[in-house]
């Protein structure tokens, strides 16, 4: 990132929003030049513009960042979830952890309004539904048929770096998979452990 541009970022940041002039105060540039920068982050997805209301005449606009230019700045996701499971095993056991990863796969295996995913219809309207659930997460992610089976891929992974520490990360997605198609689910292959994907071999419940 450009250093005048992050200086952009670093104080939307903190205050949450900010004119062109409160920029050029900032930075010791004219408007033209602020504009310029905004015009490039804007154009990145990183900012955003709206109108100020509740002054007279023309509104002046102001900026601030987008959840993508939110999304720029570090978090420890990771190391937040990571010393959870920890956490987790050492007051409950593995049997608790086992319970727990469950329960969260419960709560994962629903769409983002809050509704279940459906598992009814045809194997291939399930993996469908869970394919668009991923990709609504950001998970590339697809499918295909081997024989009786199917092969369904995440070509990433979520949370890599608690996957590499935690293999109940792993688990829970396994479960999650399960209630969501409604089939038997394993994990034939794995991203954190070198291969191109996480893939699950589905077979649907014999009748």
């Amino acid at each position: 990132m450009q250093a005048t541009r992050q200086q952009i970022l670093d104080y939307l940041r903190l205050h949450r929003d900010a004119s062109v002039k409160d920029l050029g105060r900032l930075l010791g540039l004219t408007a033209t030049g602020v504009r310029q920068h905004l015009n490039i982050l804007e154009q990145e997805g990183l900012v955003t513009s709206f109108e100020q209301r509740g002054k007279v005449g023309r509104p002046p606009l102001r900026y601030a960042l987008t959840s993508l230019g939110d999304a720029t700045f570090p978090k420890q996701y990771d190391a937040l979830a990571n010393a959870l499971i920890d956490e987790v095993r050492a007051c409950y056991g593995s049997q608790g952890l086992q319970q727990i990863v469950r329960g969260a796969a419960s709560r994962l295996a629903t769409a983002d309004d809050g509704t279940e995913t459906p598992v009814e219809g045809s194997p291939d309207t399930r993996i469908n539904a869970i394919v668009d659930l991923l990709r609504s997460r950001g998970v590339v992610a697809d499918w295909e048929r081997d024989g009786e089976a199917f092969l369904l891929h995440e070509r990433t992974c979520p949370y890599p770096e608690v996957a590499r520490r935690n293999s109940v990360a792993c688990a829970m997605d396994v479960a999650q998979v399960r209630q969501l198609t409604g089939m038997d689910a394993k994990l034939t292959a794995c991203l954190v452990r070198g291969d191109a994907s996480c893939t699950y071999r589905l077979l649907p419940p014999s009748n």
